[in-house]
């Protein structure tokens, strides 16, 4: 299905077009209900209510943030099209270092939340590139098999590269990770580094919106939101997200609350659902759009979806953490006990690693496997001093590999300053 669709006299196409919404915004009602009324519940149905809510919204803004493409162009489109993006994971971050900032300033220090606001980042970032990367290249070769066996009977190579334009995320999670460096040094995230963080995502922006951009081409429920007429699709996709908007602007604080609570609840550590479920949550919908990508025998798509994001998430969701805490009252940085610490090396060595893997624009099969293999052990052992022994791993292959690569290397830092 493409963006040249027309809508059919018929309630056909109302109706593909309009259910998926209704659906979503169903599933939001019960945590908007509970959360406006005041209604108090137990924290594990609330987990379950504020989170799907959380999900649903996601998937809504997905879809409209593919379907703005035909309508917004330039800077303005790339700006507004990744804070769509990251809306879920922002709020629900900010929350956490916003009531940290509220805690210190009503003299609880170190606050409690800020070890939540750290968890939430760490755990996005770890998930988006120890999970999502490896299943963009898993299923793109599963995908591509199934087409090329059924007109050839020859299996495609594993792998996925991608194109060169690719350099420009890459030199951006390099500085940005160079910039990170100072939290596990200093031991705190201070609002210097949080701005620094922001403006360089402010600066990617500006960068690949220089880009040539082709004409979108639309599938599934996008296509069928484009198809619409010019003022009809406008009006339908700035409700759609005003809606999507409200409802997670609703739900963060108690669903960041019902996580805590849950696993207090549940005897689970809440450190972990906070690190883990409530990034999955808010990360479904990408998940879900790269993965259709790679399914259609389109990784490399699928994966420069997850780099980008990964961009966005280390720039402007890190650096938003001393931002909210300041803004919530908090004095000075926001302090970081040593789990915090080890928590960011890691997800820095992590990246480092990433980096050094697509520098060569192509993440084949032993790269998949180091990918997923180290993030898993990470994932089964919590223990700090396996953490912290992963993270000298990831270094030990990734500084050898810069140093191989030091060609690409120097290509991938030109290219921010390339015309695009």
């Amino acid at each position: 299905m493409t963006n040249d669709l027309t809508p059919k006299a018929g309630s056909s196409f109302w109706l593909h077009l309009l259910w998926p919404f209704l659906l979503c915004f169903g599933i939001t009602a019960p945590g908007v209900y509970f959360k406006l009324s005041g209604t108090h519940i137990d924290p594990v149905l609330g987990m379950f209510a504020f989170g799907g809510a959380v999900v649903a919204g996601a998937f809504v803004l997905g879809w409209i943030s593919e379907a703005a493409e035909l309508d917004l162009r330039g800077g303005l489109s790339i700006a507004l099209l990744a804070v769509i993006a990251i809306l879920p994971e922002y709020v629900v971050d900010f929350f956490f270092a916003f009531s940290a900032g509220v805690q210190s300033a009503a003299g609880q220090n170190p606050p409690p939340m800020a070890a939540y606001a750290s968890a939430n980042l760490t755990g996005a970032n770890r998930l988006l590139l120890g999970l999502g990367w490896p299943a963009m290249a898993f299923i793109g070769y599963l995908a591509m098999r199934k087409m090329r066996d059924a007109k050839t009977g020859l299996a495609p190579k594993f792998g996925v590269i991608l194109d060169s334009e690719a350099r420009v995320d890459l030199a951006f999670l390099i500085v940005a990770s160079v910039v990170a460096l100072i939290v596990p040094l200093t031991h705190q995230f201070d609002l210097f580094t949080g701005i620094t963080l922001v403006a360089l995502f402010a600066l990617y922006l500006i960068r690949i919106s220089s880009q040539d951009k082709e004409e979108p081409e639309l599938e599934g429920l996008p296509a069928l939101i484009g198809a619409l007429p010019k003022w009809t699709r406008r009006s339908f996709l700035f409700v759609a997200a005003a809606l999507a908007a409200f409802v997670i602007i609703v739900v963060a604080e108690p669903f960041a609350h019902s996580l805590i609570e849950a696993g207090h609840a549940l005897k689970i550590n809440e450190f972990i659902l906070v690190q883990w479920l409530a990034p999955l949550a808010s990360e479904a919908p990408e998940f879900i759009v790269a993965i259709m990508f790679a399914l259609r025998g389109k990784p490399a798509l699928g994966l420069a979806i997850l780099v980008s994001s990964k961009v966005n998430q280390w720039t402007a969701l890190a650096g938003s953490l001393p931002i909210g805490y300041a803004l919530g009252g908090g004095q000075g940085a926001l302090p970081m006990d040593a789990v915090q610490v080890e928590e960011f090396a890691l997800t820095i060595a992590q990246t480092v690693f990433g980096v050094a893997i697509l520098l060569s624009l192509r993440m084949g099969k032993l790269d998949v496997i180091a990918l997923f293999s180290l993030f898993t052990v990470t994932l089964v052992f919590p223990a700090p001093e396996i953490r912290i022994w992963v993270a000298y791993l990831y270094f030990a292959i990734a500084i050898p590999l810069l140093v191989y690569r030091f060609r690409e290397l120097r290509m991938t830092l030109k290219a921010p300053f390339l015309k695009g």
